[in-house]
């Protein structure tokens, strides 16, 4: 059986190289969902067009299909909302020195 716990860690291993901060403390990922041993997984990047779609696509279906019980992994990437710094974990925004 999956646990959901295991799957946000595994997403929290998947770190945007541009700003050296995982995806889920960056507010990239807006639902995930699981049934059986799939999983959907719906997020965006920080802009349309980004560069690093790829990586950060292929991250997230390698980490989570390294979850036992995992065995497929669908991304959908959407821009609305579009992203931006408010999505930030708290904790994570104080730590890069962000404000307010």
């Amino acid at each position: 059986m999956i646990r959901e716990e295991e799957l946000w860690e595994a997403l929290r291993r998947v770190v945007d190289p541009e700003l050296a901060c995982n995806i889920v403390d960056l507010g990239l990922v807006y639902e995930m969902v699981w049934r059986g041993g799939r999983v959907k997984v719906r997020m965006t990047t920080t802009s349309p067009g980004c560069p690093l779609e790829g990586v950060l696509v292929a991250g997230v279906r390698q980490a989570l299909l390294s979850v036992p019980g995992v065995a497929g992994v669908e991304v959908e990437l959407v821009y609305d909302p579009p992203w931006h710094p408010g999505r930030i974990h708290p904790a994570t925004w104080a730590a890069s020195g962000g404000e307010g």
